[in-house]
């Protein structure tokens, strides 16, 4: 199968970000996010399941499970949170369900991960994340303990033992997190999109 035949699924993908190193290599990304795509959609959802996916990448909206969310104008809603998790779910547990031969050992889809803050209410949900780093550990200047649940390879960490530079990257300036998106995007919203040494590195780990 040629690359340009595995379809990636991003759903709330947002910039994008991480299926990025994906649609570089020639795969057929489809980033499903809003204000165009919203994955609670009963007729999204059945688009997507519809596409069989050879891999799905997720980052719901951390909002209502970051513990860091201290004060907010609005009470925290975790049923509003899980909507979005439950929508993603559906369609990664859907698109395993195909019926296949008895002796097979894997399921259609190659790979599936799920992002969300490490300091998250999520893991109340889903349990224990597996995968845990910060962007410094793939050579990216900041500190952001980010979990992922699924099915994948881990990638490789390639930086170790940050030491004293833990500081240096706690003060990183505001132009230097994705300066693509200074202007564009509050240094927040910059904060969450998925950074690039982690992404070139979980695809290598997972093709």
């Amino acid at each position: 199968m040629e690359n340009g035949d595995k379809i990636i699924l991003d759903l709330c993908g947002g910039t994008g970000a991480w299926s990025k190193p994906y649609k570089d290599a020639g795969y057929d990304v489809r980033v499903v996010t809003l204000p165009e795509y919203d994955v609670r959609k009963s007729y999204v959802q059945s688009a997507c399941i519809r596409l069989k996916p050879y891999g799905i990448l997720v980052a719901p909206p951390c909002t209502m499970f970051s513990l860091a969310r201290t004060k907010a104008r609005y009470p925290r809603d975790l049923q509003e949170g899980m909507e979005c998790v439950r929508a993603c779910l559906n369609i990664i547990w859907t698109c395993q369900e195909i019926k296949q031969e008895t002796r097979r050992k894997t399921t259609n889809l190659k790979f599936w991960a799920l992002e969300n803050p490490a300091r998250s209410l999520l893991k109340n949900f889903l349990g224990e994340p597996p995968f845990v780093f910060t962007p410094w550990e793939f050579g990216d200047g900041y500190k952001k303990d980010t979990a992922i649940w699924g099915n994948f390879n881990h990638p490789k960490k390639t930086y170790f033992g940050a030491g004293d530079k833990l500081k240096k990257f706690d003060r990183l300036k505001t132009k230097e997190i994705h300066p693509e998106f200074y202007g564009k995007l509050t240094r927040q919203e910059r904060r969450a999109i998925t950074p690039k040494g982690f992404a070139e590195a979980f695809f290598d780990s997972n093709r």
